[in-house]
């Protein structure tokens, strides 16, 4: 086939950001322009000519401009086939121009949706003729070539010029599946903030980003989203599909201590290995390394507050992957940097989703994402002996990082510090033996700490392990048909216990 060349352009777009140029290289290899409306006006004032619709149809636009373009001559023009003889005798009876190039963005419904407006305002930002234009030019791709978002503005106008207005098939059809893109995606938009069941997916992302590999080398990997709307990179090594999902656990851990007094998380395949609240940032990352020194190497390291020299000093000898904070002294990010390859994340301020999607056999598994928080207004005590100050604080903490740990889980903590967790394992009683070993191997003594489970126990003997540990305050979510039994050997061993009501499986 051969290449069709670009004679006739249709020109209708609500952002005219970036349209001159573009318009002045149409106008230069004297291509007849199409317009309407304000983007017709907008021709004009540049000085150039451009032939209104409105003339083409024999229609004004009507309804207040929902009605503009929807006319068998628009139409004709665009979905004529070049090589159809019957569709050329037709545009000559009709009178029908034949449209070679169509520029055509959207009505910002996304934007309109975020910017709290009423349901009439978003109502007339759902785009009919905008649409429909862009789904005709793409699907008519052999002979129509599609621009359907400003970014691709400069793109379309060196391939203008190179191929001396004959974009060739390739092109026009990778224009096409970008327009059918920007038509799917506009469509999900709209039906996921009308759609209150929420008993349908539809998801569309338009940001992506190849990844090295995949878990494994063997495996593509591919991210989709708008990663630098959340974290800005300042140094190191292409993000890998491992570290995103590291950072991922990371920055959800440090939302439950954002606003407040330094915190610094150490984390290692997705659970936190290390953790501290602290007077001051260097001793936070003090205390959370001592915690599990031997899991920090090759760790993501995060915290809630702007990284000082101080800090970066001591990091700084230590072999990490990834560290994450909201901003950094120049000084210690001028040291971290020393690091080719480290990772150094800008963590910014920006909510994320509040649903989980995951793959699950032939299909997807989607929730509510566990926002909820476990507080001290949440808390029951359930066993003689209520928990003090200290220890209600350190329960509050400890369940804080159970919430974001791997279950089966079991998190031992005291004085704002993790001193180890039991991570993943088939029975709580071996998470618990799993942190207790853990806590020994590092030196920490367990008297007066307190133990967090991410679920019930269904039984009296972990609390019976931790007894004999010292460990003298638990905090669960309480449920199991066996809670008496729990509450009784508390009872007589002078330990305390509260309930939180609340699960939080991490499967």
């Amino acid at each position: 086939m051969s290449q069709r060349k670009i004679k006739t352009a249709l020109i209708s777009v609500f952002d005219k950001t970036g349209l001159q140029p573009l318009i002045e290289t149409l106008v230069e290899h004297g291509v007849s322009l199409y317009s309407t409306g304000g983007t017709e006006t907008f021709i004009r004032e540049l000085g150039h000519e451009v032939n209104a619709v409105e003339e083409l149809t024999g229609y004004p636009s009507i309804l207040g401009g929902r009605v503009k373009t929807l006319h068998p001559k628009v139409f004709g023009g665009i979905l004529n086939r070049g090589h159809n003889e019957n569709d050329q005798e037709e545009l000559e009876q009709y009178e029908i121009p034949g449209m070679d190039l169509v520029i055509v963005d959207l009505y910002p419904f996304e934007k309109t949706v975020a910017g709290n407006a009423s349901e009439s305002e978003i109502i007339e930002k759902i785009d009919i003729g905008g649409i429909a234009l862009i789904r005709a030019a793409a699907k008519n791709f052999n002979d129509v070539f599609c621009i359907s978002n400003k970014s691709d503005y400069s793109t379309f106008i060196d391939i203008f010029n190179s191929s001396d207005g004959s974009p060739d098939l390739a092109i026009r059809k990778e224009f096409a599946v970008k327009a059918f893109h920007t038509s799917s995606h506009y469509d999900t938009a709209i039906f996921n903030h009308f759609d209150s069941k929420k008993d349908r997916l539809k998801l569309s992302i338009g940001e992506s980003k190849e990844l090295r590999y995949g878990e494994n080398p063997h495996q593509k990997g591919r991210f989709f989203g708008p990663l630098e709307e959340l974290l800005e990179q300042v140094n190191g090594k292409a993000i890998s599909y491992n570290n995103l999902l590291d950072i991922d656990a990371a920055v959800n851990l440090m939302l439950e201590f954002y606003d407040g007094p330094p915190a610094f998380g150490i984390l290692k395949h997705n659970n936190a290995c290390g953790f501290a609240v602290r007077d001051t940032l260097a001793s936070a990352y003090k205390d959370a390394l001592a915690a599990d020194p031997v899991s920090a190497f090759g760790g993501v390291l995060i915290c809630n507050h702007t990284l000082d020299l101080e800090t970066a000093k001591a990091i700084h000898s230590l072999f990490c992957e990834v560290v994450i904070a909201p901003d950094y002294q120049v000084e210690a990010l001028n040291l971290l940097k020393e690091r080719k390859n480290r990772i150094l994340l800008i963590q910014k301020n920006t909510p994320m989703s509040n649903q989980s999607v995951r793959t699950c056999l032939n299909g997807f598994l989607v929730q509510d994402k566990d926002t909820k928080t476990d507080q001290e207004e949440d808390l029951t005590t359930v066993t003689k002996i209520a928990p003090t100050r200290a220890e209600i604080d350190d329960l509050i903490f400890a369940s804080k990082i159970g919430k974001h740990t791997k279950s089966n889980t079991i998190i031992l903590a005291k004085n704002q510090q993790l001193l180890a967790s039991g991570t993943g394992q088939t029975s709580r009683v071996d998470a618990l033996h799993q942190a207790i070993n853990k806590a020994k191997s590092f030196g920490f003594n367990l008297n007066a700490s307190v133990m967090a489970s991410d679920a019930f126990f269904p039984f009296p003997d972990c609390v019976e392990i931790a007894d004999k540990e010292g460990i003298k305050a638990v905090i669960q979510p309480g449920g199991s048909i066996k809670d008496n039994d729990s509450i009784a050997y508390c009872d007589t061993h002078k330990m305390t216990m509260v309930f939180t009501g609340i699960r939080h499986f991490k499967h």
